[in-house]
């Protein structure tokens, strides 16, 4: 059964207080009074209505209505105000919205409008802390996927966020980027304003201008708005913005020159607030050099650039986000298949790994061994298929006996060089060096037992 709404009726005439209690009681509000300025404080600070009837003029108060609202506003910013007065002039209603009031009414007022008021008053307040719990939760969950990236990656994103600098996130598919451009608008000072993403992507040339810039034919009644319009204020994500055709760069590089743009069909200037961010993968220096990008566009971008890792090249970090995104335990040889994959579907692809496994994998209390991985995953040959115990010396010494010669010293082979690849974070040239091997020789051997290595070069 759903409660009545609040609404607390601040006036100095007992007879207007009374008639309008009157009036919404019938309708099944709960109403509350104040005659002056401090009994209307203390009923807001003590249980804040739903709605507030809200006289402009209160005889007897050191503070009108206007003050009353405004102090209000600062402690509840989505309470919705009805102003009324009987002595309203245009100046009165447009300070009053300002200030924060849903709307204004004069005395005196026939009841059907009241309502009415009242009613479109305390759909628009849900409507608010609707958005405001869906952006909460959106706020949760992109908070939480960041914690997925390179402490690094999430430094230069603090920074970022504090400036208005327009941010260029490179990186595969399943990296992150989106999530990131998300993380930078919530904490950035635009977070109360919209943050929309418009894919380059998947849209037709004709369309995308239409989405990003909005129409204005010779009928206003067929125009429509593009994000430009809608996302003011807030921020942009261009997503796979190398995906632009050449003439919307050129007017896309206007727009970030003059901070406006002209609508399809207009030569009307439209000015507008908008934060840029882009994202690309890897190819787009090689769309300036082929001429497909605008060299132009791509500065004006790329002020803050952002490289996002793959995950192959962040394979140490592996097991911790195995414990942030899975609440399974994974064998150490399990945690070394994963370490051993090449994960092309990067963090994305990794979090529908595990949830595979979890679903699949039916005892909960049992770590998760090799034999519950994904086949795409066994299949990695960094070690043998025969090592199973806890201690993978033991492990590879009580099976050796039971294969051939050839197959026993390439299991060994596999089991040493891989260990001895991670032991260097995927650096050949140092494990060669530790091993006693020649680079290319070790690269030949790797190849030949199907061992995946990052084939990082040495670092000053």
């Amino acid at each position: 059964m759903s409660i009545s709404p609040t609404i607390l009726v601040i006036d100095d005439e007992d007879d207007i207080r009374k008639l309008i209690a009157g009036i919404l009681e019938d309708e099944g509000y709960i109403v509350i009074h104040a005659a002056t300025a401090d009994l209307a404080a203390q009923k807001l600070s003590a249980n804040p209505p739903d709605l507030v009837i809200q006289d402009i003029w209160l005889q007897g108060s050191e503070r009108d209505g206007i003050d009353i609202l405004k102090a209000a506003k600062q402690k509840h910013p989505n309470l919705p105000f009805l102003m009324i007065s009987g002595h309203g002039t245009i100046e009165t209603a447009v300070s009053a919205i300002k200030a924060g009031a849903y709307d204004f009414i004069e005395k005196p007022f026939k009841s059907d409008r009241l309502l009415l008021m009242i009613n479109r008053a305390l759909e628009n307040a849900s409507l608010k802390k609707q958005n405001e719990d869906l952006r909460q939760i959106t706020m949760n969950t992109v908070f939480s996927q960041v914690e997925q990236l390179p402490d690094y990656i999430c430094n230069i994103l603090d920074k970022a966020a504090t400036s208005n600098s327009r941010i260029m996130i490179t990186g595969e598919v399943g990296t992150g980027k989106n999530i990131a451009a998300h993380y930078v608008h919530e904490k950035s000072l635009r977070n109360n304003k919209p943050f929309m993403t418009l894919n380059c992507a998947t849209l037709h040339p004709e369309n995308l201008e239409k989405e990003l810039f909005g129409t204005q034919p010779e009928s206003k009644e067929s125009a429509t708005l593009g994000l430009l319009q809608l996302v003011n204020g807030g921020t942009l994500l261009l997503d796979e913005i190398s995906a632009l055709p050449m003439e919307t760069q050129g007017k896309l590089l206007n727009l970030l020159q003059d901070n406006a743009y002209y609508k399809i069909g207009s030569n009307q200037k439209i000015s507008v607030d908008v934060r840029i961010i882009a994202t690309a993968d890897n190819s787009i220096e090689i769309n300036i050099q082929n001429g497909t990008f605008k060299k132009d566009l791509y500065y004006r971008l790329n002020v803050v650039p952002i490289d996002m890792p793959p995950l192959r090249k962040r394979k140490n970090d592996i097991p911790d986000l195995v414990e942030l995104l899975s609440p399974l335990s994974f064998s150490k040889q399990a945690l070394t298949k994963l370490k051993a994959y090449s994960w092309p579907g990067n963090i994305k692809q990794l979090h529908n790994i595990l949830e595979w496994i979890s679903l699949m994998h039916e005892q909960k209390d049992m770590p998760i061994e090799v034999s519950h991985l994904p086949q795409e995953l066994k299949g990695t040959n960094d070690t043998s298929s025969n090592i199973s115990s806890e201690n993978d010396n033991s492990a590879l010494s009580d099976n050796i006996f039971d294969i051939p010669l050839r197959e026993a010293r390439e299991n060994f082979e596999r089991y040493y060089l891989l260990s001895q690849v991670n032991r260097f974070d995927g650096n050949i040239s140092k494990t060669a060096e530790f091993i006693g091997m020649e680079r290319s020789a070790l690269h030949r051997k790797l190849k030949s037992l199907e061992v995946f290595a990052d084939d990082k070069q040495d670092v000053a």
